[in-house]
């Protein structure tokens, strides 16, 4: 096992996501230990030179000279970068390589493959359906439980005026000693970062992410399903299970977290749409992004369908905006790691989106800030999904919005300083500037697509307002110059 230079590093990782990574490492080091297995462990050293290798190849390379193995053996890993490496150093090696199935997914990749292959569409809705019917879940006799594959309509609430109201506090885990060398050695090798190591309570063993689970199941999990799409300010987790980082790191495995949330329904604790909200997040959702990961790669990072240029906005790595709406999602990011589905969808993504971001270097930013960031995920999320950079594989159309969707998701508009509802003027909120602009600027791409027909519609009514658009389009393009700039918006 290696902790090496360029993982911690081939993105700007943030403080915490390496904690994580090393803390579970050494964690499941001892645990072999103790099983009186050996283990050829590779630390990173307060000192550089003190490394054994700076990747995994020059580790992978001294300790063949080491132990003059017959042949190498390795789990699937979870990113073609380093499954590349892999293969290039047992070639250069002359050693058979023996790249096992990882177990943990209920779908392998082969057999994604078989299922992908020759049909006319793959999109999420036919393959959930195909993983509930094969792995019997949430299927009374041979129809959905409820009548229904899935309860979208009763899971997009926002909370009202009122807001959330008190909220449950998750379990949180105390750093011992073998997680706070970690800490201090990330704070010595790694100073300039973004994020820091204070106040880290991830789980980091099986059994902490087990007790994370079972919090979630019994004191978050009903009212997840109503409100997973709401936003609120000054809040940190609202509903959201934060499992995904155990969950890709295998401290749990994803039967465990299916099977937890559809007994509770079963036992009457929790309502069915709930629930239904939860798996298809991980039978269907997790299993579909890594299986097309790997079905379309390596050429699946190249793609930029729209052609866009623009880096990461400068607020992305420090926070220091006057758009609410992204202050308030980067309040969770820097000090957390984290931000849920909709804060990474439909504000962060959603505003890269519309300004022209790289969807690789927004691929990149996402893997170096959130803690549950594996290529295999965030690439098709990332680039796919948030920012259209693949044309549509990931979906149908791009998710792309006004400021009025956020405004009616949540209440970051109120006391900021855009109106949602302007387009043009010094108080037009950034995001419903760009909207339009983005639909301009690409218009004859989605004059096709049926699902953009309706935002196709609105637009030409915006163009027949004599002199609208150009003001939206030189807005925009002030905007776009802020960016590039790296200057504060």
């Amino acid at each position: 096992m290696a902790e090496n230079e360029a993982e911690a590093t081939h993105v700007w990782c943030h403080k915490k996501r390496l904690v994580l990574f090393f803390s579970a490492m050494r964690h499941f080091r001892d645990r072999l230990l103790a099983a009186d297995l050996r283990v050829a462990y590779h630390a990173l050293a307060s000192d550089r030179r003190h490394d054994s290798g700076r990747d995994f190849a020059a580790v992978l390379r001294a300790s063949v000279r080491r132990l003059t193995p017959e042949r190498l053996v390795v789990l699937e890993p979870g990113d073609w970068r380093v499954a590349d490496m892999l293969s290039g150093v047992a070639e250069e090696l002359g050693l058979p390589l023996d790249v096992r199935a990882d177990r943990h997914f209920y779908c392998g990749i082969d057999e994604f493959g078989d299922w992908a292959n020759g049909r006319k569409r793959v999109v999420l809705e036919d393959f959930y359906r195909h993983m509930r019917r094969t792995h019997g879940t949430l299927m009374d006799d041979d129809g959905p439980a409820g009548g229904a594959w899935n309860f979208d309509k009763l899971n997009r609430q926002a909370f009202g005026r009122g807001g959330p109201g008190a909220l449950p506090a998750p379990v949180t885990f105390e750093p011992d000693a073998c997680t706070r060398d970690v800490m201090a050695l990330i704070e010595r090798r790694y100073p300039d970062h973004p994020g820091s190591t204070d106040s880290f309570d991830q789980p980091v063993t099986p059994e902490q992410a087990r007790r994370a689970l079972d919090d979630f199941i019994t004191h978050r999990l009903t009212d997840f399903g109503p409100w997973q799409d709401a936003l609120w300010t000054d809040t940190h987790l609202l509903y959201h299970s934060r499992l995904s980082a155990a969950l890709n790191l295998h401290l749990l495995d994803p039967r465990e977290c299916v099977d937890a949330a559809v007994t509770a329904w079963r036992e009457g604790r929790v309502p069915l749409a709930s629930v239904e909200g939860f798996v298809r997040q991980i039978l269907g959702w997790r299993e579909f992004v890594r299986g097309l990961y790997w079905h379309l790669m390596p050429g699946y990072g190249d793609h930029n369908a729209l052609g866009a240029e623009l880096p990461v906005p400068a607020a992305y790595w420090h926070g220091d905006t006057d758009m609410r709406c992204v202050r308030e999602c980067m309040n969770n990011v820097l000090p957390h790691g984290y931000a849920h589905h909709i804060q990474r969808l439909m504000i962060l993504g959603l505003f890269a989106q519309l300004a022209g971001v790289h969807p690789r270097a927004f691929h990149d930013w996402h893997m170096a800030m959130y803690l549950d960031a594996v290529d295999w995920v965030s690439l098709p999320n990332a680039l796919g999904m948030s920012q259209y950079g693949d044309g549509g594989i990931m979906g149908t159309k791009p998710y792309c919005a006004s400021g009025n969707y956020i405004s009616k998701m949540s209440n970051y508009c109120r006391n900021c300083r855009f109106d949602p509802k302007q387009a043009v003027g010094d108080n037009a909120c950034p995001v419903t500037t760009l909207y339009w602009d983005f639909l301009d600027r690409h218009a004859t791409q989605f004059a096709g697509n049926r699902r953009m027909h309706f935002q196709m519609r609105n637009l030409e009514k915006k163009r027949d307002q004599p002199g609208t658009m150009e003001a939206i389009r030189d807005r925009a393009a002030g905007l776009r110059n802020t960016i590039a700039a790296g200057d504060r918006l």
